[in-house]
């Protein structure tokens, strides 16, 4: 299938399963959007009005600093194209790590415990060099990505909305953390993808696709931290949890996950040896981000419109100073090159 029609197909910001249907329907996203626009699929307005060139489209990404990433192409990670359910594309800003992380995941009317111990996992996984994949929500999942920052480590936020609307909006500099730490944030959503209630148990499973592990910390018995526990059984991924008492509501979904056979971690310590049973020892892992294998993820996000140093500093998350050394680098490297002052992938063409 073109890029340009999968890419046009993605900005049209369909429900998941029904962009799964739909292809498997008419075959490909160039038969869907001549579906769509000859009125033999039914979708609302707002749908058909997403439906905009392929041009438009990669201009709407740099305008925000972000980049597409297809299922086979580079800066895609390998273990979550592998996934039958994962997003053809995927809209990030940052550069996504190389192998899989560690969620940590749970309710956002988390407790003070449940809080204190996600800070906790995320200072540990950050010490250990696992990235730290969550959501990015308010509660458990937001202490995990602030535990990471702190620690210096490297965090990945999947949204429920598009890469450039920050939900909640006091994350915003949670979210420029683990940017500027070298993370990323990333979606299955178009840029201006407001969080409405049915974005979010989609984007569950990648969360979990892009982990090795699922740690729970707090969860009533239903809630989107059992969802993405359930996609990781799917996946086959680990499932960790930690207990709590048995009459406390945001301790049910763990208690019951760790019956039904997920792993207990009952601290730190025991959570870092956990993970390392699956991850492998944490002196082995590093973030593999040389500057070659940096540069060349900067580079795979570089639209093939082109960009300008000032659009490059900001999708890379860096300063003008520093884009223009990466820059300097990727282009002796062959990876990108000048053209009328835009920084073009080195087989592309400016705008």
């Amino acid at each position: 299938m073109s890029r340009n029609d999968r890419l046009r197909l993605a900005f049209a910001g369909l429900h998941p399963d029904r962009r799964r249907a739909l292809l498997e329907e008419w075959g490909s996203a160039a038969a869907v959007l001549v579906a769509i626009e000859r009125g033999r699929v039914g979708v609302s307005r707002a749908v058909r009005e997403a439906i905009v060139p392929a041009a438009e489209c990669r201009r709407r990404l740099a305008a925000v600093g972000a980049a597409a990433f297809f299922s086979e192409g580079p800066g895609y990670p390998g273990h979550l194209a592998a996934l039958p359910d994962a997003p053809d594309v995927l809209f990030g800003r940052g550069m996504l790590p190389d192998g899989p992380g560690v969620a940590i995941v749970g309710t956002r009317r988390s407790t003070r415990y449940g809080r204190s111990v996600a800070h906790a996992y995320g200072r540990a996984a950050a010490a250990a060099g696992w990235p730290v994949i969550s959501g990015l929500a308010r509660g458990i999942d937001g202490e995990a990505h602030r535990g990471c920052v702190e620690a210096g480590g490297v965090g990945v936020a999947v949204l429920g909305s598009g890469p450039d609307v920050v939900y909640p909006a006091e994350h915003r500099g949670l979210l420029d953390g683990l940017l500027s730490g070298g993370g990323a944030v990333v979606s299955e959503y178009p840029p201006g993808a407001r969080p409405e209630p049915w974005r979010f148990p989609p984007r569950n499973r990648v969360i979990a696709g892009l982990s090795g592990v699922v740690v729970v910390v707090e969860s009533a018995v239903t809630g989107g931290s059992l969802i993405t526990a359930r996609a990781a059984l799917d996946q086959g991924c680990t499932v960790m949890a930690v207990p709590g008492d048995v009459d406390r509501e945001t301790s049910v979904g763990c208690n019951l996950l760790i019956r039904d056979g997920a792993v207990p971690v009952l601290g730190p310590d025991d959570f870092t040896e956990a993970v390392s049973l699956v991850l492998g020892p944490p002196a082995s892992l590093h973030r593999g981000r040389t500057a070659e294998s940096e540069d060349e993820r900067r580079a795979a996000a570089v639209p093939l419109s082109g960009v300008t140093l000032d659009e490059a500093a900001a999708l890379w998350s860096t300063d003008p100073a520093g884009a223009a050394a990466a820059a300097g680098r990727m282009e002796l490297a062959g990876l990108l090159r000048f053209e009328g002052g835009l920084l073009v992938p080195a087989g592309g063409s400016g705008r």
